[in-house]
């Protein structure tokens, strides 16, 4: 029996089915592939049982989003040790065996990742997740090979394994008892910065998160959710309700300072005439009030470690200070 599963979650994304789906079924043979569909409309999943029968496809009933879509189609799957997938990533021959080696070797991972390569310039790290991830005192997130939107070449800087803080949605590693015991994504986020919440909340309960430098994957970046005035609210929306579940101290004081930093890209958004997204910003604060109580309910019981950050202000370091890379 296998012992690790690969998930796909879709939702209308048929021509990146066409484009990476079969070398994720040539280049897994350690596992089991799930395809979890939301309710696409386009031919998804009938485009996967003709030309993949082996993979296991599992129909849900409307769009539950990244959070929702994975927290119902897992329940179907049974293996020790699940890879959340992209559909929009490439992945090579050999990329799994130094993943479950890792697992095997270190009962106290609970999530990882791969080093996560852009596909268009493949010696260069990629947005989502690079060599791993970490946030800031106002919970920026950033990674090692990423700050903000510049991006690190792949120098062998990073060329170990390392402990980080959250791993990247984009191929996310998590044992499936402790992705249980969590209870899942919160299904609030929707889509983005998910993974996030989830990880302190692991981190929360003294689970370790790692990085793999030995496995890499190449992702297209902007595949399953391109830039947009939608993109850009769940993005400050969710920064907003990751800090307000999970800060174990000076919860007000440092959610204003965001509020802040808020106001500020609000500012240089109209300077530049992009009025959506702008507009996205407030309507992101707006829905962060109306549920603050919601929020505050889903407080973590176990008292939060301080100690979740290395960077006190990385808005400042970048923007003002010019740091522009973290190695």
């Amino acid at each position: 029996m296998k012992s690790i599963a690969v998930a796909l979650l879709n939702w209308n994304g048929k021509s990146l089915l066409e484009r990476f789906l079969g070398e994720v079924v040539n280049n897994s043979p350690e596992a089991v592939i799930y395809f979890i569909d939301n309710a696409s409309t386009d031919n998804s999943v009938l485009f996967v049982q003709e030309n993949f029968p082996s993979i296991r496809v599992i129909v849900l009933d409307q769009n539950y989003g990244y959070a929702g879509g994975y927290n119902k189609g897992l329940v179907a799957v049974k293996e020790d040790l699940i890879c959340l997938l992209n559909t929009d990533v490439s992945v090579k021959p050999g990329w799994l065996p130094p993943v479950l080696d890792h697992f095997k070797k270190h009962p106290k991972t609970a999530i990882a990742q791969p080093h996560i390569m852009d596909l268009k310039v493949p010696s260069q790290f990629e947005y989502a997740g690079a060599a791993g991830g970490f946030i800031d005192r106002l919970g920026y997130p950033y990674c090692r090979g990423r700050l903000f939107n510049d991006l690190e070449e792949d120098l062998g800087q990073y060329d170990f394994d390392e402990k980080v803080f959250w791993a990247s949605g984009a191929c996310f590693f998590v044992r499936k008892t402790v992705f249980e015991s969590l209870g899942g994504f919160d299904e609030d986020f929707f889509a983005h910065m998910e993974e996030i919440d989830f990880c302190w909340r692991a981190f929360n309960q003294n689970h370790d998160v790692y990085s793999l430098y030995q496995s890499k994957v190449f992702h297209l970046g902007g595949g399953t959710l391109k830039l947009s005035p939608q993109k850009t609210y769940l993005n400050f929306r969710n920064s907003l309700y990751l800090l307000l579940k999970n800060l174990p101290e000076k919860r007000i004081q440092i959610i204003f300072e965001r509020m802040l930093w808020d106001g500020i890209a609000l500012l240089f958004f109209i300077l530049q005439f992009k009025f959506a997204t702008a507009f996205a910003i407030v309507k992101a604060h707006f829905a962060f009030y109306s549920n603050c109580r919601k929020m505050l309910k889903k407080q973590s019981k176990v008292k939060g470690f301080t100690a979740y950050y290395n960077e006190a202000n990385l808005p400042f370091r970048y923007f003002f200070l010019k740091k522009r890379n973290l190695s």
